[in-house]
């Protein structure tokens, strides 16, 4: 649906630097990256609100890099919605049928009617933007964005100012607008929970560069850097050295002096080590695991963090247990601990 090629955009303050993406047909994208790594721009760009300098951008095939954003049958929502605060929600919905000019007033309000009851704001159809809520708000712009028919959705961190229960629930209602309309998104965002819930594809931006392309579990578990790690959460990074392979099994010895096995094709070098603290069990004592890999340490840290506790060890290794294993552990500053996981559950890269 998406290709584009070699892009280069240069604003002098800030660049997007040879971009290559392929998104599909029907596909949910997201562009996970951290505050300013451009993921707005290359979304505008893609939009036809920047020209750029080199490369190229295909739409359904067909070249659009120097193609007017009216021309691309692309719809796109930003996080502010951008409703027309004088117009009501049916007003604005209707908005971008009036420019069809071959369409008839009569099928424009039924075609209206009928995106307002699909997306449930029929209720709210004689009200004003200002007078909504955040969520009715974003779900308007949806209903704006798709009354047009666009071969492609742009979102920009279009749930970003909503609360938690709504972001959950509209969650729920992109995915539902994707899989009845088939229509291809493209969602950006700087939300790990968002790109694990909504992606098929997510692209890890950082400095106006692509990184990584992969399904959620591959860019959350096997992120190819240091950098991709530390962003997605990967608390545990550490260095070490292959000391030896057996069978497919490496034996690393990391920095800390621990010895750490690990399913990985590489036979001798330095390289990074990335755990999850979720792939992590906590013990008080050894005999309480069986995984190949369980390391000794005390208790630095506990934080609570409903209902998950977060637990720091002195040999670096981070945990998160649930407060019901909190609870049953007792667990306390100094105590002694034995944290264990498979050897499947660590990644290394150089």
């Amino acid at each position: 649906m998406i290709r584009i090629r070699n892009l280069y955009k240069d604003w002098k303050e800030f660049a997007l630097k040879n971009i290559n993406l392929e998104i599909e047909q029907g596909e949910y994208f997201v562009i996970l990256g951290p505050t300013g790594a451009g993921k707005t721009m290359l979304l505008e760009t893609i939009a036809g609100f920047h020209i750029p300098d080199s490369g190229d951008v295909r739409i359904g095939g067909r070249d659009v890099t120097n193609l007017a954003p009216e021309r691309r049958r692309v719809g796109f929502i930003y996080q502010d919605y951008s409703l027309f605060p004088h117009f009501t929600v049916e007003e604005n919905i209707e908005f971008g049928l009036k420019l069809n000019k071959s369409a008839s007033s009569d099928a424009n309000k039924n075609k209206t009617a009928d995106i307002m009851d699909w997306l449930g704001v029929s209720h709210l159809a004689h009200r004003y933007p200002t007078t909504l809520s955040g969520g009715e708000q974003q779900k308007v712009a949806i209903a704006r964005a798709v009354a047009v028919e666009p071969s492609l959705l742009l979102l920009d961190e279009p749930l970003a100012a909503l609360d938690l229960r709504t972001r959950d629930y509209l969650r729920v209602e992109l995915k539902r607008v994707k899989e009845e309309l088939d229509i291809t998104m493209v969602h950006v965002t700087h939300d790990q929970t968002e790109a694990m819930v909504l992606g098929d594809r997510v692209a890890v931006m950082m400095n106006g560069q692509i990184l990584q392309v992969g399904t959620p579990f591959e860019i959350f578990n096997k992120p190819l850097n240091e950098a991709i790690a530390d962003f997605v959460g990967v608390e545990n990074i550490l260095s070490g050295t292959v000391r030896d392979n057996k069978s497919g099994v490496a034996e690393i010895e990391v920095d800390t002096g621990a010895n750490i096995f690990a399913v990985s094709s590489y036979c001798e070098g330095k390289v990074k080590v990335f755990i999850r603290p979720e792939d992590i069990i906590l013990a008080g004592c050894r005999e309480e695991s069986s995984a190949m890999n369980c390391l000794k340490g005390r208790i630095e840290e506990i934080n609570d963090m409903g209902p998950l506790t977060r637990v720091r060890l002195d040999n670096s290794i981070v945990v998160l247990i649930t407060k019901q294993s909190h609870e049953r552990l007792g667990l306390r500053i100094g105590a002694e601990a034995y944290v264990s996981f498979k050897a499947t559950s660590v990644h290394v890269v150089r």
